[in-house]
């Protein structure tokens, strides 16, 4: 492919045509005018067009006398978005981006790029997996302009940035940096931006996913989660302001936040819609249900292992009848059916929803009591663990712990209370020793390099104070 245009017309359609394959896809559109006795031609993707604006600018160039240069043409057309180019592979990947390419015999070696397109998306509705009570409603698309549109509209201040870059080989998917400029830490801003330059995915068809696994390659035998996600505008919003990096990429309706601490995910929209004594009842009983869904299940067992040992008031914890199978083939088999239902709910249609989660509970619950298979403290235990997954919205960060109370109960059934103890380290060397995107933030902070106001902000939800002068003064800059 020729890196240049050719200063003849004729040979840059006939090397468009054959590079964009017009004769053999049906929605490639080559459609040639007359326009003051010369010949123009357009490219475009049908479907990625906005009819009204495309047929408004054909007719505004039917009416002209003369055409002049391509600069000429460019300043005269009437739309806002209007650029120029003699790089083929620009306009090649502008055209299937959804842009419109123009060519004309007044100027060969030009190309006028019109973006007149339009995605076709759902509309910005609140998304399933974070919900509130209180607050907005809007939340991230798969549309990339109108997910920096949502985030526009909540930070008013030209020190918003947002850096394009095009990744995915084929794929060629659009991806967005944005930061607050003198808000976010600058090494931070470098580095997430180096990385992308360096990295060169085959393709990013999946959306964020495939751009996460890309940017972070080792530590797969890691299950705690990397990067976090948000499909909330607002939520993303506040992270700028607090001086976090945002990643946004095309066709994916997720909005990475860079740096990530495992804190993070302790911190919900729904917190601050609330008082700050509300918000901070609500973030404690989050994360006590967290860490007692990762030991729960451990601690019961090895208090059955160890029942001579308890004292009398701890007695009701032993169960009176075990069932046929040993406790901990019970545990891990409950833990791989909660997992099953899961995945038939997931491929289950919404009107057969119902029925199938009534269907599980009897099959889980009283059916595999009665039949002796299962104990019932068995399914009590393990329908708190279940429950106790949705208490915090990232899906990934669940499996997490899930992973961390298998590996603490199998430790247990092996080496009794020292395996309790090596389960705990395990689990802490896991999270200290997770990798995220920038080695210069640290998984545990703020414990880890200790920062006291940071820590007290995590632990308590702190009210909204009014700017000090030296920050109303730079809003008004």
């Amino acid at each position: 492919m020729k890196n240049r245009l050719y200063s003849d017309y004729g040979r840059n359609i006939e090397m468009m045509s054959g590079l964009l394959r017009v004769n053999e896809s049906f929605d490639m559109i080559e459609r040639h005018l007359t326009v003051c006795n010369k010949d123009m031609c357009f490219y475009y993707i049908d479907g990625f067009v906005k009819d009204g604006e495309m047929l408004r600018i054909m007719q505004y160039l039917l009416s002209q006398k003369t055409i002049g240069t391509a600069e000429e043409l460019e300043r005269r057309i009437p739309y806002v978005e209007v650029e120029l180019s003699q790089q083929t592979e620009k306009i090649i990947r502008a055209v299937l981006s959804g842009q419109t390419a123009v060519f004309a015999e007044s100027f060969g070696d030009t190309a006028i790029l019109l973006d007149l397109r339009t995605y076709p998306a759902r509309p910005t509705a609140e998304p399933e997996s974070d919900r509130v009570m209180q607050g907005a409603r809007d939340g991230f698309v798969e549309t990339l302009v109108v997910n920096t549109a949502l985030i526009r509209r909540r930070i008013r201040d030209p020190r918003l940035t947002m850096e394009h870059f095009s990744l995915g080989g084929s794929s060629g998917t659009d991806v967005v940096v944005c930061y607050v400029k003198d808000v976010a830490d600058g090494e931070t801003v470098e580095e997430v931006k180096r990385k992308l330059s360096s990295v060169r995915p085959k393709s990013l068809t999946l959306g964020y996913q495939s751009l996460a696994e890309t940017l972070i390659r080792s530590g797969w035998y890691n299950p705690f989660p990397k990067i976090r996600t948000t499909e909330r505008p607002d939520t993303a919003a506040a992270q700028l302001l607090e001086g976090s990096v945002i990643v946004i990429c095309d066709t994916s309706p997720q909005a990475m936040i860079l740096p990530t601490s495992i804190f993070d995910y302790l911190e919900e929209t729904t917190d601050f819609c609330f008082p700050p004594l509300t918000g901070s009842y609500l973030r404690f009983v989050r994360t006590a249900i967290l860490l007692l869904s990762v030991i729960i299940t451990p601690l019961w067992y090895l208090a059955i292992e160890y029942a001579d040992r308890l004292p009398d008031w701890l007695a009701f914890i032993v169960p009176d009848d075990s069932g046929a199978l040993p406790i901990i083939f019970q545990l891990f088999l409950v833990e791989l059916a909660i997992d099953g239902l899961k995945i038939a709910s997931m491929n289950t249609p919404d009107i057969l929803s119902n029925s199938l989660s009534v269907v599980g509970a009897l099959i889980l619950g009283d059916f595999a009591v009665e039949v002796g298979w299962l104990c019932a403290d068995v399914i009590l235990y393990m329908a708190f663990v279940a429950i106790a997954n949705f208490a915090q919205q990232n899906y990934e960060l669940g499996y997490a712990f899930k992973f961390m109370r298998m590996m603490i109960l199998a430790l247990v059934y092996f080496l009794g209370i020292w395996g309790f103890v090596a389960g705990i380290l395990l689990f802490v060397f896991f999270v200290s020793t997770n990798r995220t995107l920038s080695a210069k933030h640290h998984y545990l902070y703020p414990l880890i390099p200790f920062n006291r106001k940071d820590f007290m902000h995590l632990i308590i939800r702190h009210r909204k104070r009014d700017f000090d002068k030296s920050e109303e003064s730079k809003a008004k800059m």
